[in-house]
């Protein structure tokens, strides 16, 4: 019996211990759950302000309109390839060469290379020839544009009419530039667009002062269209062809001093030269001389002459 009575009495101990964690944790739900509720949700309001925040929205969209439509940001040359394919670069290659040629046949040389270029995929940039005078020596020099297909045949055709004497090739890297002006151009072209359907809309209402700044935006951006596209044309040129400069010069006869010189032999040599200039040293003197001989040494002679004659009489 005692047994039994301990049993009922340690029983109910427990089911009130159980009563009371389940009550604490009911509470605590409660509380949890009430200030969640707090927080996420609240009243809807009334349809008519609904109504009224609807069409405020819309106004404003629509005043808005216009000066919403930004082209997006352009992408960097450095997020141009994210699909990891390889990306394709541009590079702007020119090469500078200095030729000689003999002096009679610098002009017949430059007209060959001159000629070979209009038959390649070649454009002509400049050319100039200068001939040779007793004051200076000739020189010509030709500046064009060439497909790389073509270079090893003009290249060539050159090596057979000069003596190349230096050959130097720079290449400059053009791809962060073509993918930023790319990417320009597809942005303004989407902006462009949706200016152009902006004006087509005939459902929306605009007022004229809207449409009058929509036609001046659109010619702004396409003016800057246009100027962006120049600047794609100028980059295609210079890397897709090869800028390639031609300076052609005379040769010069170098005139040894080896065991060859002989001084008797270079006098005589010079023996023309040397006489030619003393001649003319002594031309010089006598024109100078002689108006001084004119009006002083005749003067005094004949005074001399008179005296001389006076003294023999007497």
């Amino acid at each position: 019996m005692p047994t039994f009575s301990v049993r009922r009495h340690a029983g109910i101990a427990l089911l009130a211990l159980l009563a009371l964690s389940a009550a604490l944790s009911l509470a605590g739900c409660n509380r949890n759950g009430g200030e969640t509720g707090v927080v996420a949700e609240s009243a809807p309001p009334p349809a008519p302000m609904q109504a009224a925040a609807g069409y405020a929205g819309g106004m404003a969209m629509k005043d808005q309109r216009m000066r919403s439509v930004e082209p997006a940001a352009e992408p960097s040359a450095s997020e141009a390839q994210q699909d990891g394919t390889p990306l394709e670069r541009f590079l702007a290659v020119r090469q500078d060469l200095s030729v000689e040629v003999p002096a009679e046949q610098l002009a017949d040389a430059w007209g060959k290379v001159r000629d070979l270029c209009g038959t390649l995929k070649c454009e002509l940039l400049s050319s100039s020839l200068l001939r040779e005078t007793p004051q200076q020596p000739g020189n010509a020099m030709l500046e064009m544009r060439v497909e790389p297909a073509d270079v090893d045949r003009l290249l060539g055709g050159l090596a057979g009419v000069a003596s190349v004497v230096s050959h130097t090739t720079t290449s400059e890297d053009k791809t962060a530039e073509v993918i930023d002006v790319e990417a320009r151009i597809k942005n303004r072209t989407e902006f462009r667009d949706s200016l152009r359907v902006m004006l087509r809309d005939t459902v929306t209402k605009r007022t004229m002062t809207d449409l009058l700044a929509i036609q001046r935006t659109l010619s702004d951006t396409q003016a800057e269209l246009d100027a962006i596209a120049t600047q794609r044309k100028v980059l295609a040129q210079q890397t897709s062809k090869q800028h390639i400069q031609i300076q052609f010069t005379a040769k010069r006869a170098l005139v040894s001093s080896g065991d060859g010189y002989s001084p008797m032999r270079n006098a005589l040599r010079n023996a023309g030269s040397v006489l030619s200039e003393s001649v003319g040293s002594l031309i010089t003197f006598i024109a100078a001389v002689l108006p001084w001989l004119l009006l002083v040494v005749l003067p005094l002679g004949w005074l001399a002459r008179v005296l001389w004659r006076r003294r023999r009489a007497s």
